[in-house]
């Protein structure tokens, strides 16, 4: 099924956003029992890291992808490359494995799974953010303001 560049942006925003909140749900759940400073510090932490280091960017380069496209018209999982699909798995399988192998203790899910779970949210606000913008400016300016044009896409 092939859908306007536009639509891949919704596409992405709403798969990052529903995975986030997903994760961002099972890391409250677990927190009720941990909340302290210390440890919204640390979710802090870890949001901060996956938001700069990996989600930010993922969200520019994917966005410069798609617009980039020639054809206005793609296949509905364009959305994402073949490496962001991977990536997906892996995090989706390390994700199921900790929770139901025991390993992590329930203070590191709720940790961790908020900190993550709050950065993929953001991630996917980002792609609907790109989506909008790309209604508004006819798709080829979407996603190129000042923050997204610093180099890293």
């Amino acid at each position: 099924m092939k859908v306007s560049k536009r639509a891949l942006l919704l596409i992405a925003g709403l798969v990052w956003g529903i995975a986030g909140g997903n994760i961002l749900r099972i890391g409250f759940a677990a927190y009720t029992a941990y909340w302290s400073v210390w440890n919204v510090l640390i979710s802090l932490a870890v949001y901060l890291a996956f938001e700069l280091c990996i989600f930010s960017r993922m969200v520019r380069k994917h966005t410069a992808r798609i617009l980039g496209y020639a054809e206005e018209r793609q296949f509905f999982l364009k959305c994402f490359d073949v490496k962001a699909f991977c990536i997906m798995g892996f995090m989706i399988a390390m994700g199921v494995g900790l929770r139901v192998s025991g390993l992590c203790p329930d203070v590191f899910i709720a940790v961790f799974y908020t900190g993550l779970g709050a950065s993929l949210v953001t991630a996917g606000i980002l792609f609907l953010r790109n989506y909008i913008q790309a209604g508004a400016a006819g798709t080829e300016d979407a996603g190129q303001g000042k923050e997204e044009t610093d180099g890293d896409a």
